[in-house]
């Protein structure tokens, strides 16, 4: 496991993590083998971490941040692949923690990448996952 993987709870964690991509910056990923996007228009050198979400907190960091939005990409990220350290940490303006990946995030370890759609208006919904 990658012992710089800090869950919730302060322990180590294997649980994958989730990241909401645009379309465009997914693909560019593959141009070098990296994701360097930390969240909606701001880059990793920028924000100095990639903003990521657990699968309970995806639907409102959806709506929060990208209701403009009607197609995102879905990244499931295995934190064992994840060389970089992820921790844990308080987000904006909410009481939780979010897990943060120090480093960039290498195409390899996105297990998943699925696109997600909702109907123009309408909120974004872990049920059409």
């Amino acid at each position: 496991m990658n012992a710089a993987t800090v869950g919730e709870d302060g322990g180590p964690t294997d649980e994958p993590i989730l990241h909401l991509a645009l379309p465009d910056d997914w693909a560019a990923a593959f141009v070098d083998g990296h994701y360097t996007m930390s969240t909606r228009s701001v880059t990793l050198e920028q924000q100095g971490f990639i903003h990521c979400s657990t699968r309970d907190q995806l639907e409102d960091t959806a709506n929060r941040f990208y209701a403009d939005l009607d197609q995102l990409v879905v990244l499931t990220i295995d934190p064992l692949l994840v060389p970089s350290r992820i921790v844990f940490e308080p987000g904006e303006d909410v009481d939780m923690l979010f897990p943060h990946i120090y480093g960039p995030l290498p195409v390899a370890a996105v297990n998943r990448a699925e696109p997600w759609l909702r109907s123009p208006g309408s909120a974004w919904s872990t049920d059409t996952l």
